[in-house]
């Protein structure tokens, strides 16, 4: 940063919102705005409103840093290590996926197919990474209790801060598992956002998310439906009668997937469309009758 962008925050907006954009960031006048309010430890509202404010030289270094962070692709919520998902703030880690916008259609799903609130339901997470998927069905279920498996240790530190962040922790609990096998009995509601990049796309992904997500994250194996197939074939043990599972799907994926679930024995609920009309989750159910 110049002297005279380190002067005012809103010469340093001006400054960075030019690198930005000379980097080909998109969006990179609210880019720099979002970047400037971090490194002052001020509000995006305070640099829209009183760009006359001093920006001193301590922020000035941290903005450069920043942008320059920014310039080659580290996406706004791996700087702040915090991301919203649900109307709740998550904490990031190495370990865990940044949460997207698309995965609040599987807890929409959930909630459409399961609507009784009250229920004391026993949710399993799949793949967990920062918990939001469990924490935000258990905001919407006060009386239900989850369970979040990762294979990453490192995930399920960050789920179970998260969850004590959010006053969640007396009804959740995280575990270090390959997928289902470090647990017995039954579920009522079974969830999970797995892998589900074919190996050989992941190169071809944004640089936000090919640098910055763990690779197992990812990578589903030649054709993206290794992870299924692998939580399909416990579904039968792990769905209470009449339980619900829910699987957050890759663009095209959801026949695939939904013939898995069909040669297991489970009944297709249907599928459910994201904002840009993706099928983006499906839902099926265990044809075990309750009760």
């Amino acid at each position: 940063m110049t002297a005279a962008a380190a002067g005012t925050l809103g010469g340093a907006l001006q400054e960075a919102a030019g690198r930005l954009k000379a980097a080909g960031v998109g969006q990179a006048r609210r880019e720099a705005r979002l970047l400037v309010a971090l490194a002052a430890g001020v509000g995006q509202e305070v640099v829209i409103g009183w760009p006359e404010r001093p920006f001193p030289d301590e922020a000035a270094t941290r903005l450069s840093s920043f942008v320059a962070r920014r310039c080659v692709g580290e996406p706004f919520s791996r700087m702040t290590g915090m991301r919203e998902f649900w109307s709740m703030r998550f904490r990031l880690g190495p370990d865990t996926l940044d949460p997207r916008p698309d995965t609040e259609t599987l807890v929409e799903a959930v909630l459409e197919a399961v609507p009784d609130r009250r229920l004391p339901l026993r949710i399993l997470d799949l793949g967990t990474g920062t918990g939001c998927i469990v924490l935000a069905l258990l905001k919407e279920y006060p009386a239900a209790y989850g369970v979040g498996l990762d294979v990453a240790p490192g995930a399920c530190v960050i789920a179970a801060q998260n969850a004590a962040a959010l006053d969640i922790a007396p009804r959740a609990a995280f575990a270090v598992s390959d997928w289902a096998t470090a647990v017995d009995g039954q579920f009522d509601v079974v969830v999970s956002n797995p892998p589900y990049i074919p190996d050989c796309d992941i190169a071809e992904l944004d640089v936000a998310v090919r640098r910055h997500d763990p690779h197992r994250a990812l990578a589903g194996g030649p054709d993206g439906l290794s992870a299924y197939r692998s939580i399909v074939a416990d579904l039968p043990r792990l769905l209470s009668p009449g339980g619900v599972a829910g699987f957050e799907v890759g663009a095209g994926q959801a026949k695939d997937v939904r013939e898995l679930c069909r040669t297991a024995g489970l009944a297709d609920l249907g599928a459910k469309c994201d904002l840009a009309g993706i099928e983006r989750c499906i839902l099926v159910q265990s044809t075990e009758k309750a009760g």
